[in-house]
């Protein structure tokens, strides 16, 4: 199997809002294992440590780090047409996910669900 083919089966990770800059100030090993993590997920494999969050949306789950200072979580939509969407990423010190990250995920969410309706009558015009 050529490159290419080989590189074609791997999903594409699409960053919705400011998740990517906000992963960015993540600890570097935090920002290691949750990017390892992704990599599984690009290459069609379960992450070691996930959960769904289904009252997000259906497919919607979290990756999972910690360190002694606080928990990192970053908010994805499952594989969808080999795209995976990074809906939000944040850090917090409590045990329940912020009302405000909660919300933004959501948000995102619609948003994505939004283009691809766009997309599809854009479709139909052709």
């Amino acid at each position: 199997m050529s490159n290419q083919a080989e590189r074609s089966k791997y999903a594409t990770v699409v960053w919705e809002g400011d998740s990517r800059e906000v992963l960015q100030t993540f600890p570097e090993d935090v920002r290691e294992n949750l990017g390892f993590q992704l990599w599984q997920l690009q290459q069609g494999e379960r992450p070691s440590d996930y959960r769904p969050l289904p009252s997000i949306g259906t497919g919607v789950f979290e990756l999972r780090d910690q360190d002694e200072r606080a928990w990192y979580r970053v908010v994805c939509l499952s594989r969808v047409n080999d795209v995976i969407y990074v809906l939000d990423c944040f850090e917090k010190k409590r045990r329940e996910m912020p009302r405000k990250e909660f919300e933004k995920a959501k948000q995102r969410l619609k948003a994505v669900k939004a283009r691809w309706g766009s997309a599809k009558s854009s479709m139909k015009e052709l």
